[in-house]
């Protein structure tokens, strides 16, 4: 059986929720974790992992690596750089160019295939829901199926992103 394009584009879905889901736990793991990167008991893999690095059985993280997944700023700097664009909308936009915002788009990659996360806005423009599509070309958006704690989990990765206007 061949693979469908569906089936690629559900495929990169999968990676971006796992790429996320990474970026969540280290970003939760900075703020929870005394600061110890020493005494810390994440193995090498889950610091490769939130770090974004391929890691090989018998890979030992170094120190340097280590501290830097503890470092909360750099935890949140590697989320506000993953999206390619955010947009608000009544009507699609960029968030400083008008309209009252009601929905959100984060647009985690495009072409064939491509990933976003959509979802509505609060009265505080803060994101208080949140779903994960994919398409591959000529293709209609897909909802890529969530459990509760995925769903959790990219909810928390929205509110990461100011919405607002100005």
């Amino acid at each position: 059986m061949t693979e469908t394009k569906t089936d690629h584009a559900r495929d990169q879905a999968k990676c971006q929720l796992e790429s996320i889901t990474a970026m969540m736990k280290r970003l939760d793991h900075s703020r929870d974790c005394e600061g110890e990167a020493h005494g810390c008991s994440l193995t090498d893999a889950e610091i490769h992992d939130g770090l974004g690095l391929s890691h090989s059985e018998g890979d030992k993280a170094t120190d340097e690596e280590r501290t830097e997944y503890h470092d909360q700023e750099a935890a949140k700097q590697r989320i506000w750089e993953d999206p390619l664009e955010l947009s608000i909308r009544d009507d699609w936009h960029a968030p400083n160019e008008g309209g009252e915002a009601i929905d959100y788009l984060i647009l985690l990659c495009t072409g064939g295939p491509a990933v976003r996360i959509i979802g509505e806005l609060d009265k505080w423009t803060e994101p208080e829901t949140a779903r994960l599509e994919y398409q591959d070309w000529f293709t209609p958006w897909e909802n890529y199926p969530l459990d509760a704690q995925e769903e959790e989990t990219l909810l928390n990765y929205a509110r990461q992103f100011y919405f607002g206007e100005g």
